[in-house]
């Protein structure tokens, strides 16, 4: 127990007796609720209940953001074209402006009443696909001349009207769409189907979320393949090969006063590291002239002021509002694909959970703080709808979920090799063919030859439900599943005071403020109990092993 105790001889507990700046270091190994910490916690700067330095936070909080910036601007800009948008720099930059807002609110709504984990909310790459899908359609095709930027007037008002209807119709397939992902989340569904989801699901779901998308980020990284591979390089470098290594730095104690301090630098900021160089290096090729000036030349989009006539036309100050792009419109192809969506994005968000719990050293979410996770995901989706984002909102983890979740599977297996290979091929090839041969989908209906191509070109859609259908009915044990340790798992983290710890609501709700009987029925609600209580006998248990009569219970 002394070892959480700061001591006379270390007044910062902060920085460990060697002079190196850490996050109780003595901690490291030490059990928590009767369980050793595990090996992935035992390596972080900071645990999922420590509280780092204000200062810090800041920095932290730019590396997230700088994290998640490239996700947050792909987003609008891949469905710029299909918005009739490519040649509109300035109603892209309103686009990322409002997503950028949008996550921020659906972050703290989700870290303070959702999953309660350190788990950003952004734009969502499971919507991409059915957006892109539905406005590839004939009724929704960009006419000829939006795509000749000498023809294209974007102040004129048939312009503006080009791209607010197709915004609009992706605003209502979303804002519909959502509704069905808090019932499902809010009403405990998706605690039900977590019996009958297990990692043969959300492994190629998750794996055809990003993977259609190559051709988009191969596209973005050969805008310069030589900042690209910099960029890279540095990120790795950083964050795997010299994040041990400590650096002095400058810092200011009570004791002390102004001295130099030892900290894990690349460790804890490597992405923060990595871009700053890198955009440093495009600034001084600029500036010097070294990368190109001419538009139509490879290279151009390196340098660092191809976007200042979009910094000098846009507002300084800019809060994008609910309908500001106009009364959100609904058809039947566009709410089905988005509701396809919507499933993919949830199985997504239930593995990124758990990878997530399992990097940052917390016990696995209960079904109750993901029923709860999943229907402040559903409000977020509401909220960007509303806003006119042309998107969602999903947790941002993308692939690392099934690095977490593959491990309870056997993967000597001959079924479970087959039934993963099988769904990434076929989310691969049926919308590649889908895409190539749209006239052979010919139902005499037209609202369901939509919906059916919506639905066929959405990889994870399609790799999804082949591996939900085909591992709940070829023949294979519980455990050859990998469903008798993924439920082990959860039945371990339902009562655990860690779990209730981490997962509970904020100040108390659910636990010493707002008790009602009726509300532990609630599939989302804590239950009941004092967060971090645990019981200590005072008594010598006698031979039989029963509590003697006069025996009380002391709460700590």
């Amino acid at each position: 127990m002394n070892s959480a105790i700061p001591t006379c001889e270390n007044p910062n507990p902060l920085q460990r007796g060697d002079g190196v700046l850490s996050s109780h270091e003595g901690d490291k190994g030490r059990k928590k609720d009767g369980q050793l910490k595990s090996p992935s916690s035992s390596h972080l700067a900071y645990g999922i209940l420590d509280i780092p330095p204000w200062y810090l936070c800041i920095f932290l909080g730019i590396q997230h953001f700088l994290t998640a910036l490239g996700g947050l601007v792909a987003v609008p800009l891949i469905l710029a074209k299909g918005l009739c948008l490519q040649h509109d720099p300035l109603t892209q930059s309103y686009l990322i402006s409002t997503i950028f807002f949008v996550s921020g609110i659906c972050t703290l709504l989700q870290v303070f009443l959702g999953i309660r984990l350190p788990i950003l909310q952004g734009g969502t790459f499971a919507f991409l696909g059915p957006s892109l899908a539905m406005l590839s359609l004939p009724t929704w095709t960009c006419p000829t001349w939006t795509l000749n930027a000498s023809q294209v007037n974007t102040s004129s008002p048939e312009f503006t009207e080009e791209w607010q209807k197709r915004i609009r119709e992706l605003q209502g397939a979303v804002m519909v769409a959502s509704c069905v992902q808090m019932l499902v989340g809010f009403s405990g569904l998706i605690g039900f189907l977590m019996r009958f989801i297990g990692p043969l699901t959300i492994a190629p779901t998750i794996s055809l979320v990003a993977l259609p998308l190559f051709d988009s980020a191969g596209d973005d990284a050969g805008i310069h393949w030589g900042i690209a591979a910099t960029t890279i390089f540095l990120i790795v470098l950083f964050s795997q090969y010299l994040k041990n290594i400590a650096v002095p730095v400058p810092v200011y104690g009570r004791e002390k006063k102004c001295h130099t301090s030892k900290f894990h630098l690349f460790q804890v900021f490597p992405v923060l590291l990595g871009l700053c160089i890198s955009w440093l290096l495009c600034f001084v090729l600029t500036i010097t002239e070294a990368l190109p000036s001419a538009p139509t030349a490879y290279g151009y989009l390196a340098r660092t002021d191809t976007k200042g006539n979009v910094l000098s036309q846009a507002p300084w100050f800019r809060f994008p509002y609910p309908g500001q792009w106009g009364l959100p419109t609904i058809s039947l192809a566009g709410v089905f694909g988005i509701i396809a969506g919507v499933i993919s994005s949830m199985v997504e968000s239930i593995g990124d959970y758990y990878a997530c719990a399992r990097l940052v050293g917390a016990p696995p979410p209960p079904k109750r703080a993901i029923n709860r996770g999943i229907g402040i995901e559903g409000l977020g989706c509401l909220l960007a709808g509303a806003w006119g984002t042309g998107n969602g909102t999903t947790s941002y983890s993308e692939n690392v979920g099934a690095l977490g979740i593959t491990k309870y599977v056997d993967l000597n297996s001959s079924r479970n090799l087959f039934i993963f290979g099988f769904s990434i091929f076929c989310g691969l090839a049926i919308p590649n063919w889908v895409n190539k041969n749209p006239e052979r989908l010919h139902t005499g209906i037209t609202q369901l030859d939509q919906v059916i191509q919506v639905l066929l070109t959405t990889g994870m859609f399609v790799g999804g439900f082949l591996g939900f259908l085909l591992d709940n009915t070829i023949p294979g044990s519980l455990e050859e599943r990998g469903l008798l340790a993924w439920n082990q798992v959860q039945e371990e983290s339902e009562e655990t005071t860690k779990a209730l710890e981490v997962y509970g609501l904020p100040w108390g709700i659910g636990t010493r403020f707002c008790t009602s009987s009726c509300a532990q029925y609630l599939p989302f609600w804590p239950r009941e109990g004092a967060v971090g209580v645990s019981q200590l006998s005072l008594w010598p248990w006698d031979s039989s092993g029963e509590r003697p009569p006069s025996a009380t219970d002391t709460r700590m």
